[in-house]
């Protein structure tokens, strides 16, 4: 069986994908911060009758990231690898103005430095597999130049290149960033905990992230509502 390290996949878009993957066989190794909220979503995925592991911690400890790894080497290796565990950097979000600087750095710990970390610790397991990939979920903020999304933003924006550039450097990868756009998730509720208007849940878009592992295409950026919307 295949086996994927999810990160962030306690709820939202990570156990989504969790549920998805595990629907189709996958074996799983799922991280979270919060031990409680990450056992439920793997007694879930579980359900579905393949092997989950599910190990909490916080991704900028190197040991934690390396627990992961291993854990999947248990499992038979490391078949795919999505970076979706996020940092905000300000809960709610505020302008560049009042962004603590310990917090543009907590953002930029986890969404870059921690996901290029794990990527680094599974790399020669992804580079073994018969169909090695890495998904780095992005942000719209990545590109857009949004108020009060400043450093998170950054922070993505940094994520999406170094993703590029891994691209071009593992040709025997397929290595996407994928912006997922509005979805109705804890990380939005906490970012503008004022923004009440309707958004679709995460389930909604996760076909399009089955359909880079189904179709495979070039390593680069896509966004999953054109992937959902394209033949």
């Amino acid at each position: 069986m295949p086996v994927a390290i999810i990160t962030g996949a306690s709820k939202g878009l990570g156990r989504a994908l969790a549920d998805a993957l595990a629907g189709r066989g996958w074996d799983l190794v799922l991280d979270a911060r919060g031990a409680g909220a990450l056992a439920a979503a793997a007694d879930a995925v579980s359900g579905h009758g393949t092997r989950v592991t599910a190990l909490p911690g916080d991704m900028t400890d190197a040991a934690h990231r390396a627990e992961l790894v291993a854990a999947a080497r248990e499992l038979g290796g490391v078949d795919l690898l999505v970076n979706n565990a996020s940092a905000l950097g300000a809960e709610p979000l505020v302008r560049l103005a009042g962004l603590p600087p310990a917090g543009l750095r907590r953002a930029l710990e986890v969404n870059v430095v921690a996901a290029l970390g794990l990527v680094q610790e599974a790399l020669p397991m992804l580079r073994a597999a018969e169909a090695g990939a890495v998904i780095a979920v992005s942000s719209d903020a990545a590109v857009e130049p949004y108020e009060t999304w400043g450093g998170y933003g950054a922070s993505k924006a940094a994520l999406d290149h170094l993703t590029a550039v891994l691209g071009e450097e593992e040709p025997g990868l397929r290595v996407w960033a994928v912006d997922p756009g509005d979805m109705a998730t804890g990380l939005y509720a906490a970012a503008v905990p004022q923004d009440e208007d309707p958004r679709p849940e995460p389930v909604t878009v996760v076909p399009a992230f089955l359909r880079l592992l189904d179709e495979r295409p070039a390593s680069g950026r896509y966004g999953a509502v054109a992937l959902l919307e394209s033949p």
